[in-house]
């Protein structure tokens, strides 16, 4: 890339974390020492201000929707920080930089403790992005549209009360997928094959794979495995039998009360991602070495 960046968007994991007191005026400090503004969220200005002795004039507050026209947004968490700003990605949306506060950082692409170097071939315009596919569910009943989300891990479909086995089915451009009666049904991006769907036994999907995998929750079956379809057909989800406290979880972030009579529609958003900044020194392969211990073998 060769866009030199000049304003720094900076959001931070919701829970407090110990360094936040010195890493956050660290890096604020370093950005406006190399002529870069900074914006945090508005909502975050009395939590800021309890790092800062005084707040440096170069540092403003914005909502959610200015973020998405700054060059360049810093997120300092975990998988879980960078998914929710992902979501909310424009076409237009700037790059994200993901530095890692916590344990997992699956997606999450730079160490708190090694990140420098690269943020600052970053601000010169030296870096290469990946692409996160956005896909979007759709509730609808009666024909009427009642809620929608953007997602880029997972939608989750179970009981929101006492576990109890229920009944749904899939389709695919109004052909039968299957039925399914269990504790409920994981719709899985790529990247969130390593989340909720592998726990309950799905496979790992390369990010660059186009596909989506449904992985059913404790099946009342031996016949019902996951499954891996293309994403450029649609998903209806539908509930043959009258269920009550059903929910629809997106990114584990995110929830739905699902009626009676609902349909869950679930595709692919055409021509829209969230950008990443590609760390050089991790691969794919890399991180699931790493993080899951995929595919390591004992030493010989």
């Amino acid at each position: 890339m060769s866009n030199v960046i000049k304003n720094v968007g900076i959001l931070l994991k919701p829970r407090n974390v110990l360094e936040f007191t010195t890493i956050i005026p660290n890096i604020t400090e370093w950005l406006i020492r190399r002529k870069k503004t900074v914006t945090f969220l508005s909502t975050e200005h009395n939590r800021i201000q309890k790092y800062f002795k005084t707040i440096p004039k170069q540092v403003s507050f914005e909502d959610h929707s200015e973020f998405h026209k700054l060059d360049l947004i810093i997120t300092l968490g975990g998988d879980g920080t960078l998914i929710g700003i992902s979501r909310k990605c424009q076409k237009k949306s700037p790059p994200i930089f993901g530095i890692n506060m916590g344990r997992l950082g699956f997606i999450t692409e730079f160490s708190k403790v090694e990140y420098f170097d690269e943020l600052a071939k970053t601000l010169k315009g030296n870096y290469e992005i990946s692409k996160l596919q956005l896909y979007k569910v759709e509730v609808s009943r009666k024909n009427k549209s009642i809620f929608k989300a953007n997602f880029i891990n997972d939608v989750v479909i179970n009981k929101n009360n006492i576990s109890r086995m229920f009944s749904l089915t899939a389709e695919s451009d109004s052909e039968l997928i299957y039925n399914v009666s269990g504790d409920g049904l994981i719709i899985s991006t790529p990247i969130g094959s390593t989340a909720y769907s592998l726990a309950a036994g799905g496979p790992i999907i390369h990010p660059e794979v186009n596909a989506l995998v449904l992985t059913p929750i404790c099946p009342h079956s031996l016949n019902h495995r996951p499954l891996v379809i293309p994403d450029n057909k649609s998903i209806d989800i539908k509930f043959p039998i009258q269920e009550d406290h059903l929910t629809l979880t997106i990114d584990g972030q995110e929830a739905c009360d699902i009626d009676k009579g609902c349909i869950v529609t679930i595709s692919k958003v055409k021509n829209s991602y969230a950008k990443f900044i590609k760390n050089p020194d991790r691969t794919y392969f890399h991180t699931l070495k790493e993080k899951l211990t995929h595919g390591q073998r004992e030493n010989l």
